[in-house]
């Protein structure tokens, strides 16, 4: 029996929403990843989740408990609801702060959106009848609470009865797993209703017939990037059900074409190369479309063939950038066509984190304890007889000669080695740690010496040493909030602009809620696919509350005049059910990716 949107509150362990005061709309600001409440909390669920998830898989419970039928039906051959076209919306990575989230649920939900691209051109679009989440449902860790405040009434409040609901498919990502994917199973795989969405699916992978011979398979990779046995099983008995002649749209939590150039020191082993298997061997060239989210932006990669291979993580989380060098082409002939930022914004925009101190104020005043701790012993033992202003070389030795200091240094040290990114190789990794640790040592010890020289010409005032010792600790304390948290954000602008590494904590760090993005698929009644990549450059972050059902909830504040409506980030993508050549002279017109379509279709399918 379905669940209705009230009983969603009923779940035990989950809170009734509140109702919002009436101008406020009841939405979270982004996540705060660098505060150290968050990342305690996201690390020990990781930890967890790591450690659990390969012992006890959920999805190898769900194949034997939870049966799905091999495919949900929106074709024309659907005896109850034939279609002879479809509209369907992507959208990955989401469910993060409230301004970016809901400024792409509102677009997601509407009735009809009218996109113009650079040209001026305008495209008339439809809500998808079908709305597919990519992964990363939720953010920073799952559970029932995040889910609800950070997406199911993001897209309740967006729909608004506006139009019918469309029916909900999800992948799950790694942070839907953080908690062994229970509140994913309960929200999309159990039969739940909201005012947002139905869902169908009962397991966490799922396979769609769509019109004219498309399908649309969804994976759960989970935290090992790869594929179980059984799923593997599912999606080889779906296959024989594919002609030769069909065309497949897969969709994967992670974008492995990307990921294994940028990351070649984590390449698959042996035995988990499940996926690999599945598209080479399972689905082969049938699969016409690459989707996948996990990286927060857009990137769009064709082959001679006209395959596409499309990353569009734009759903509400934090923004990644799109200038690392090593992604713009890969072996077997898929080239970038096409990013959002472009490579100069996505540079520049890493240049904020020369703001960090002010960004994440609750990091800062991390670091300031930690500086404290580093500098206070050393400036308590400096203060003592203090006549003037110390040398450094005695700063040097007090702090050689206090075992804590010496101690608490040599952690922060192998802090610096643990974070440090090693997507270069382990070397590379030791020495960034240990250059970025040894910085922080050096300017605590530069701050130790300033605060002792402004300490000793007020030795004489402050004759009662623990008050004394109390405003230089102060001073540290002001010191390393400021200065700590500015030796992380140079380290990782150096990081990611000069040596392409830290690209995830770069922009992490940013909290950037713009540049978002969505992409909105159409099969005609001719059976030709067009992907419109629905692109924000800068969300509202003002809202007012609608005035009716034909309006959301919530909609942008007109003194907002900053943000700016959604528009396509390219022109619309068009792939036909067959193979797509490039354009021959006298051939015919092209279509907007300059490819055109050919009467047979590719070989090497199973």
């Amino acid at each position: 029996m379905a669940v209705r949107a009230s009983d969603v509150s009923r779940i035990p362990g989950q809170r009734t929403r509140p109702e919002p005061p009436p101008e406020t709309p009841p939405g979270k600001p982004m996540v705060s990843w660098f505060d150290p409440a968050v990342l305690a909390k996201s690390g020990v669920k990781a930890l967890l989740s790591g450690t659990f998830g390969r012992q006890a898989d959920r999805r190898l419970l769900d194949a034997v408990s939870q049966p799905q039928d091999l495919k949900f039906d929106y074709s024309e051959d659907n005896p109850q609801h034939p279609r002879d076209e479809l509209w369907l919306d992507y959208v990955a990575d989401l469910g993060d702060g409230w301004d970016s989230t809901y400024a792409v649920a509102s677009a997601v939900t509407a009735p009809e959106l009218v996109l113009t691209d650079a040209s001026g051109k305008a495209h008339s679009t439809r809500g998808g009848d079908v709305l597919v989440f990519g992964g990363d449902e939720v953010y920073p860790t799952a559970s029932v609470g995040e889910y609800q405040a950070r997406t199911v009434v993001p897209y309740e409040d967006a729909l608004n009865r506006r139009r019918h609901r469309p029916d909900l498919f999800a992948v799950p990502g790694n942070h839907d797993w953080y908690d062994g994917l229970v509140s994913f199973t309960r929200l999309f795989c159990q039969g739940r209703h909201s005012n947002g969405w139905h869902t169908r699916q009962r397991r966490s992978y799922f396979a769609l017939k769509l019109p004219h011979g498309w399908w649309l398979l969804g994976t759960d990779m989970q935290l090992e990037s790869d594929l179980d046995a059984p799923q593997v099983e599912f999606f080889t008995r779906v296959a024989r059900k594919i002609a030769a002649a069909d065309r497949i749209i897969l969709c994967n939590a992670e974008p492995d074409w990307i990921k294994q150039q940028v990351t070649p020191h984590a390449g698959r082993d042996f035995l988990d190369n499940n996926i690999d298997f599945l598209e080479q061997k399972v689905l082969g060239k049938r699969v016409s479309v690459f989707l996948a989210g996990d990286l927060h932006h857009y990137r769009r990669h064709e082959d001679a063939d006209g395959r596409q291979k499309i990353v569009a993580g734009g759903g509400g989380a934090f923004l990644h950038p799109t200038h690392l060098p090593k992604v713009d082409q890969r072996p077997g002939g898929f080239v970038q066509k096409a990013c959002f930022p472009s490579r100069q914004t996505s540079q520049r925009l890493a240049w904020r984190n020369l703001l960090f101190p002010v960004i994440n104020p609750w990091f800062s005043v991390f670091m300031g304890v930690i500086y404290t701790m580093l500098g206070w012993g050393v400036a308590a033992n400096l203060n003592e007889g203090a006549v003037g202003a110390p040398p450094f070389r005695e700063v040097i030795n007090a702090a050689l000669q206090s075992t804590g200091s010496l101690v608490l240094g040599a952690g922060v040290v192998l802090g610096a080695v643990a974070f440090a990114d090693g997507r270069r190789g382990p070397h590379w990794k030791k020495a960034a740690g240990v250059v970025h640790g040894l910085a922080h040592m050096a300017v605590a010890l530069l701050l130790t010496w300033g605060v002792s020289a402004v300490a000793a010409p007020l030795a004489a005032e402050l004759q009662w040493s623990l008050r004394r010792d109390f405003f230089s600790g102060l001073l540290l304390f002001g010191g390393g909030a400021l200065l700590g948290p500015l030796v992380v954000g140079v380290y990782l602008l150096l990081s990611l602009n000069v040596f392409s590494c830290h690209p995830n904590e770069a922009f992490s760090a940013l909290s950037i809620p713009d540049w978002k993005n969505f992409l909105r698929l159409h099969i005609d009644t001719e059976g030709q696919l067009t992907v419109y990549p629905v692109g924000f450059r800068r969300v509202p972050r003002r809202w007012k509350r609608g005035r009716g059902p034909e309006e959301p909830v919530w909609v942008p504040d007109p003194a907002d005049t900053r943000a700016t409506p959604p528009r396509l980030i390219e022109p619309p993508i068009v792939i036909g059910r067959t193979k797509a050549l490039p354009v021959k002279l006298g051939a015919g017109p092209p279509g907007p990716t300059g490819v055109m379509v050919d009467e047979h279709p590719p070989g090497g399918a199973v």
